[in-house]
Formats: C-alpha cells, sequence, structure tokens
C-alpha cells in the first residue's frame, strides 16, 4: 500500500510537471562544443546560453564517491589512462580536464552551485545492473540530493530500467526519465514508474505518433538530438510539441525556444568585448537597423544588456537605444585566449573546402568556401576557446578548419605556449611559404615539401 501511495503522489507531482513546465532545453554534458564537458565552466556556458538544466554522468569511484563522467576510463577527456571504478576518488582529483579543471564528484557541484537556484540538473546513472547487481550509485545518488537539498532541482534518467525501478523506491517523488533508443524498450511495466521519455530524435521523426501517445498517458516526452543543429530536424521538433531536447547546442535550443514561446527578446547582462580590428557602427533600433554616428572601438569591452532576435539573427542591446550584431560581440573569450593568433593570417588546408558562414553560427553556413592557396588576414573572433571562429574579409570561418600562418619562430610562440590546453590549436603553419606556388598542381618531391612546412 506504501508504495502504491508514493506512485500516487509521483503521478501527482508528474501531472503538475507537465501543465505547468514548456518547451525544456537541457544542455548535454553542459555546452560540450564551446568547453570541456561535464566541467563548471562548461556548465556556467550552458545555463548562459539559455539551457533550463545541464545533464551529466555519474559514476561510482572505488571508494564509493559519485563522479561526474560519461566513459569509464578517463583518458578521453583528460588524455591519462585511468578508470573511475578501480580508483579512489582523491586520485581521480588530480586528473585536468584542457582547461585545467580537475574531475568533479557530484558532491562539488552541488556545493558550487547551491546558492543558485535557476541552476538544475538531470542526472544520468552509468550501469549496466545485468553485470553489476549493486544498487549503490542509486542510493549514493539519493543521500547526494537530500544532502544537498537539491531535490526540486534535479531530474534523473538512465537507459537502465532497474536503476529507475530501484530510485523510484528511494525518491519516490524523483522526476524519472527512461532513455531509449527502440520503441521495443517502452513498455507498461516501466511507464508507471518513470515521468517521461528520453527518446532519439530518429524514432521520433520515424513514429511521430509515439509524442501525442505518451501525452495521452500524461508522460512527457524528451528528444536526445546532442549532435544535430540541422535547422530542418529543430523546425520538425518544435512543431511536433516535443516537451524538451537534450542537445549538445543549448544555445540553438534555446533559439527555437524563444520562437516556440514568440519571444524576440530576453535579458544577458554579461560582460562582453569587441575583437575587431576597426571600428563599427552602433544602430539605434535592430529591427530597422539604420546605423548611427556611434562606435564600437577594438578591444572595448560591452556591459550587454538584452539580447534580441530579429529575422532569425541576434543583437545585443549595449545602452540605452544602442544595439550591435552579436557576431561582432564575445562573451566568451578573453584578450589572452586570442593574442598569439591575432596578428597571424589564415589559409585552407590543403586539399580541402573551408565554408563560409554568414554569422558565427553553423546554421549560418553558406555554399561559398575559402579560395585555396590565399592568406587572409584575420579581422576579429568569436566563438570559445575550445571552438573559436575567424572573421575574414569573406566572411566567418571555423578556426578548426584552416590553418594559422606565422607561427616561424620561437617569439611567436610565447603566448601560444602560455595557453591553457584547450585554446592551443595545433593546425599552425610551421615555416613560410608562397602560397602562389601552390596555384599549379605540385610534383611529389613539392607535396612532401610543403606537408613538412605545416603540422595540423
Amino acid at each position: 500500500m506504501k508504495f502504491k501511495s508514493q506512485l500516487l503522489w509521483a503521478l501527482f507531482f508528474s501531472l503538475i510537471f507537465f501543465t505547468t513546465s514548456g518547451f525544456t532545453v537541457v544542455g548535454h554534458r553542459g555546452d560540450p562544443i564551446k568547453y570541456p564537458e561535464e566541467t563548471i565552466q562548461a556548465d556556467n556556458s550552458a545555463f548562459n546560453s539559455g539551457a533550463d538544466y545541464v545533464e551529466l554522468d555519474l559514476q561510482l569511484s572505488k571508494d564509493g564517491v559519485l563522479v561526474i563522467s560519461h566513459d569509464d576510463d578517463l583518458y578521453r577527456v583528460t588524455h591519462t589512462h585511468a578508470i573511475v571504478s578501480q580508483n579512489n576518488f582523491e586520485t581521480l582529483k588530480q586528473l585536468r580536464y584542457d582547461n585545467g579543471e580537475h574531475v568533479m564528484s557530484l558532491n562539488e557541484l552541488f556545493a558550487h552551485y547551491k546558492n543558485k537556484p535557476n541552476t538544475k540538473f538531470v542526472l544520468e546513472t552509468k550501469i549496466d545492473h545485468s553485470i553489476n547487481p549493486s544498487y549503490e550509485l542509486e542510493d549514493k545518488i539519493a543521500e547526494v540530493v537530500k544532502e544537498y537539498h537539491m531535490q526540486n532541482r534535479i531530474m534523473i534518467h538512465s537507459f537502465s530500467a532497474a536503476s529507475l525501478f530501484h530510485l523510484r523506491k528511494v525518491m519516490p517523488d524523483a522526476y524519472l526519465i527512461l532513455i531509449v533508443g527502440s520503441l521495443k524498450r517502452i513498455n507498461f511495466s516501466i511507464l508507471p514508474q518513470v515521468n517521461a521519455v528520453n527518446a532519439s530524435s530518429d524514432i521520433v521523426q520515424e513514429h511521430p505518433f509515439l509524442i501525442h501517445w505518451l501525452h495521452k498517458l500524461h508522460k512527457q516526452l524528451f528528444v536526445w538530438a546532442e549532435m544535430d543543429e540541422s535547422p530542418a530536424l529543430w523546425h520538425w521538433l518544435i512543431n511536433r510539441n516535443v516537451d524538451g531536447v537534450v542537445t549538445n547546442f543549448p544555445a540553438t535550443g534555446f533559439k527555437y525556444k524563444l520562437a516556440k514561446s514568440g519571444t524576440k527578446k530576453y535579458a544577458i547582462n554579461r560582460q562582453g568585448i569587441y575583437f575587431g580590428k576597426t571600428k563599427t557602427a552602433t544602430m539605434m533600433n535592430p529591427y530597422v537597423r539604420i546605423k548611427e554616428k556611434k562606435y564600437v572601438y577594438p578591444g572595448q569591452k560591452l556591459d550587454v544588456t538584452y539580447g534580441v532576435r530579429v529575422d532569425d539573427h541576434l543583437y545585443y542591446q549595449i545602452a540605452e537605444k544602442t544595439f550591435i550584431s552579436a557576431e561582432f560581440v564575445n562573451l566568451d573569450l578573453k584578450p589572452q585566449d586570442i593574442a598569439p593568433y591575432q596578428q597571424k593570417r589564415i589559409i585552407a588546408k590543403p586539399n580541402s573546402k573551408v565554408t563560409i558562414y554568414s554569422y558565427p553560427d553553423n546554421q549560418a553556413r553558406t555554399t561559398k568556401t575559402l579560395p585555396a592557396n590565399k592568406l587572409f588576414k584575420i579581422q576579429n573572433f568569436n566563438g570559445s576557446p575550445k571552438n573559436m571562429w575567424i572573421y575574414t574579409k569573406l566572411g566567418w570561418v571555423k578556426a578548426k578548419s584552416i590553418l594559422f600562418y606565422g607561427f616561424f619562430n620561437s617569439k611567436d610562440f610565447t603566448k601560444y605556449d602560455q595557453l591553457p590546453r584547450v585554446s592551443q590549436y595545433t593546425n599552425l603553419v610551421l615555416l613560410p611559404y608562397n602560397p602562389n606556388q601552390l596555384v599549379n598542381e605540385p610534383t611529389y618531391a613539392e607535396k612532401q615539401k610543403q606537408i613538412n612546412h605545416i603540422v595540423y
């Protein structure tokens, strides 16, 4: 009877959640395109980009500490082979991500955010109970959530039905979500235990009836579209009335959330900086876009109060009746992040097409490409240390797609060596050469010489 009562309460909270929440944006492992995944920096970036929740993966260390990590082996994110379950947390804590942060516990994360009530989290249990019969992971989650009074600021999702069954017992009021990659996993034994289903975008596109069917059962449907920033997919999801997305692109998710709600203006209240090489005019009204005789100058710091979306383009309000295109204002890069690259030029990688974008946004892709064998001056920067964009006279290109030209001596590397690992791009031209000589098809020997002159 007690367990039935708990289920009734869970259903009650589910209905409240269902009727009061709109389109929910979940940053998958934070904001992993901009910053190393599952770090405070990535989480902050996701929240600043409009995410309602940040999704994190949990595993147990050898001494029973909840470690935030997607992989069993931490090599991919720390460059050191270390199995989470085979090491004590104090050992794991010595490992560093590319931005300098250390591997973190759930306790540390909650301690950092406990006084920031607008930060919420989706916790994933990384466990296979067909191999590991212990429920220590779930019990620890319940214990830590209660210790830090985070009950109203977390949701829990998992591929493991057994994990969710146990969590329903130890956390009867928790908001639980079943992750599925196949319709076969959605059945009436697990549905009463959960509040929502998180399905891959492929499943939802192939079986759109799933949205209406789950809603009739008073269950929400989240869509897992972490690696896709396709406008067609996002428009499809918005128009099909899904309840939220789990995505690697929280800023894109937030853009579509605004579109869904009809909102054009939203608060930002962050300081930005203009990295352009020449002054640029501001405007009084982003809807009319008449330039005024006011300017933003290279290196100028700007207080960004609001963002306004007009015709799918973002503008920042930087003073009363003063706006500027968001492409020219950076909120994530600092002067030291671009110092080694600022006076360099760029060139397309050999035998590759470098796409040009209208704005520093994956959805602003054009059909144009950067001409081969031609050097371009860098006119501006945007993005983040991990995901930097370069502005040329032809438009925006991704820093990872080009070669930085001009790293020819040890003096050039002074500032480069001081960068954190996440900011050190290795696509550098180390020796000078004449691009005009590359117009004609080179001989085999010339090709080898060119390759030896380039590291990328």
